[in-house]
């Protein structure tokens, strides 16, 4: 059996408003973006990590610790309000035009996680390649706070339902206790695998059947807080082997 040519995406725009410089601000001695080139670098499936940024010193910061960037990315799809899919179609694109070089999945890795186990990356990726029928997978957290079948949209000046197709015709499902509700499932931006060849047939970068894969909660970056949670979280024993490789990677 062919061994499948997997690369790893990492985003990594200059721009942002909650954490200044968010991507290469320092986690324990390491710019945050170093966290999930080593990862990738980790993983026995994964053969390839290119960082997609619009900004060169990021560009040059991922080189640094073991990446390529082999382009810039257009400040216009490098917005508050641009979409994943457009630094998607821009890369396979550009490595189409300028490589010949097609994937065959494309393992999104987000640096504001910059906490994961490699070993959790790579049984995604296993999962992946099983499922011939997945259109793509994203990792997530079982939802444990209030249910979304208990909230409420608007429809003109009235409140409308989540959820309705699950319960009968004008049954008050809302007041129910949470244990009366399916479970519901929180994206968490722990690892995500892409199909380029769904994204360039259907146009849509998940498709319709984007397999299930739970992991533990893990530190998002969207604040200072969470930089400081952050910190405090590097010096765990799970995850000694990172911090050891990024030191080996530091140059």
């Amino acid at each position: 059996m062919k061994k499948p040519n997997i690369l790893a995406l990492i985003p990594a725009r200059g721009g942002s408003k909650g954490i200044p410089r968010k991507n290469i601000i320092d986690i324990a001695g390491y710019p945050v973006i170093a966290y999930s080139i080593a990862v990738a670098k980790l993983s026995k499936y994964i053969n390839r990590v290119i960082v997609t940024t619009d900004d060169a010193e990021i560009a040059d910061v991922s080189r640094r610790f073991g990446a390529e960037a082999p382009f810039l990315r257009p400040k216009e799809i490098s917005g508050d309000k641009s979409l994943d899919i457009e630094f998607f179609h821009h890369a396979l694109e550009w490595l189409k035009k300028n490589e010949e070089y097609s994937p065959d999945l494309i393992v999104h890795l987000r640096p504001t996680t910059p906490f994961r186990d490699f070993r959790v990356v790579d049984e995604a990726i296993t999962d992946m390649i099983k499922d011939k029928k997945a259109t793509s997978l994203r990792s997530s957290e079982i939802f444990d706070r209030e249910s979304p079948y208990k909230m409420f949209k608007a429809e003109g000046a009235y409140y409308d339902l989540f959820g309705k197709e699950d319960f009968k015709k004008d049954e008050e499902y809302y007041n129910y206790p949470r244990q009366a509700f399916p479970v519901t499932y929180q994206p968490n931006g722990y690892v995500d695998i892409v199909k380029p060849s769904v994204l360039l047939k259907t146009g849509m970068l998940h498709g319709k059947r984007i397999r299930i894969f739970v992991t533990e909660k893990s530190v998002e970056l969207d604040n200072l807080m969470d930089v400081e949670s952050a910190r405090k979280v590097s010096s765990e024993a799970k995850y000694k082997e990172l911090m050891d490789f990024l030191k080996k990677m530091k140059r």
